[in-house]
């Protein structure tokens, strides 16, 4: 990534559909395209990119709610195109006045992540970013089935005599704490 860029995108990601909420605050390059930003979402969520993902977002300029991802023929775009995310950058969507956008990841378990533009802000001499600040609660794991299926984990992690106790516990590690998040776990 180029370092010819002035400012910071502020950006607070949020798990839609999950309470207590899992959120992430990371700040980002304004020369980042979309195809940046997934791969920094990746990131803060410890996902994997297994799957295929997308944002939707009005267009500025237009107005128009628009799809942007990556083109690909296990996408089924028959009504509208993508706008490619590898070549479009987040500053050409991202306003003041336009601030949010919905990152949708694995079309199966359809993790849903609503991105806001919290601020701009200078960019800092001497700074490494992306860089994560701030966030609350591990991130599910991929393939738990969605929202439904993360809960039903969450249960099963809570009783140790559930039958299904000892195979979550071996698929996820021990380690695995629902509560435990800290940005500087974090690796971009």
């Amino acid at each position: 990534m180029e370092s010819t860029f002035k400012n910071i995108y502020q950006l607070k990601l949020s798990t839609k559909g999950i309470t207590p909420q899992i959120w992430r605050r990371i700040q980002v390059p304004e020369n980042y395209t979309f195809l940046d930003l997934h791969k920094a979402i990746q990131a803060v969520m410890s996902w994997e990119d297994y799957h295929l993902h997308e944002f939707e977002m009005q267009n500025p300029k237009t107005g128009m709610r628009e799809r942007i991802g990556t083109e690909d023929e296990d996408h089924e775009n028959l009504c509208e195109p993508f706008v490619p995310e590898n070549k479009t950058r987040i500053s050409e969507y991202f306003t003041l006045e336009n601030k949010e956008a919905l990152y949708t990841y694995d079309f199966g378990d359809n993790w849903e992540v609503k991105v806001r533009l919290e601020k701009i802000l200078p960019k800092k001499e001497g700074m490494e970013y992306p860089i994560c600040t701030a966030g609350k609660r591990a991130s599910p794991p991929e393939d738990t089935g969605g929202i439904w299926g993360y809960e039903e984990m969450l249960e099963v992690l809570k009783d140790p005599e559930h039958e299904e106790y000892e195979d979550t516990v071996l698929w996820l590690g021990k380690d695995f704490d629902p509560e435990y998040f800290d940005p500087k776990d974090v690796s971009f």
